[in-house]
């Protein structure tokens, strides 16, 4: 066996509306099929869909703070330049998201933002030329704070 590619993320969210407007209208997923209130899946074109959101309601408990098992983020390629990195950082703040991090990966210009739910989620763009093509080593590069 051989793992071709990441298909797709679930998450569980308190509130499916709220979710979908942060996914859909905010960071742009085109979302391509609805389960009634229940669920939303969104894709970016590459597949049928890569997020699937699954309402459990306002009564879930959240996601404990701190060293956990599970998931930590997922990241979304936004595009390969730091002015789209740069216009990105603009809608969210415009939209009263605060931007909980960001770093120079090497090979990667990350920002990272916590979705309604508390899930965080790393936008990023390819540094060009992409240098781990070349230089595989780079990913474990050093974190360095991201000049934008």
């Amino acid at each position: 066996m051989r793992v071709h590619e990441l298909g797709h993320v679930v998450l569980y969210v308190r509130d499916l509306e709220r979710s979908r407007r942060f996914y859909g209208e905010l960071l742009g997923w085109r979302e391509v099929a609805r389960f009634g209130h229940q669920g939303v899946m969104f894709s970016s074109g590459r597949t049928h869909h890569e997020l699937l959101l699954l309402e459990v309601g306002p009564d879930a408990k959240p996601i404990p703070p701190g060293r956990r098992v599970g998931l930590y983020h997922f990241g979304v390629k936004i595009g390969d330049s730091d002015e789209e990195l740069r216009e990105a950082i603009g809608q969210l703040r415009a939209a009263g998201v605060p931007i909980g991090g960001m770093a120079d990966h090497t090979v990667t210009h990350s920002v990272y933002v916590l979705d309604p739910d508390g899930n965080e989620v790393e936008l990023y763009i390819d540094v060009q030329p992409p240098v781990w093509n070349d230089h595989p080593e780079a990913i474990t590069a050093p974190v360095k704070p991201l000049r934008l």
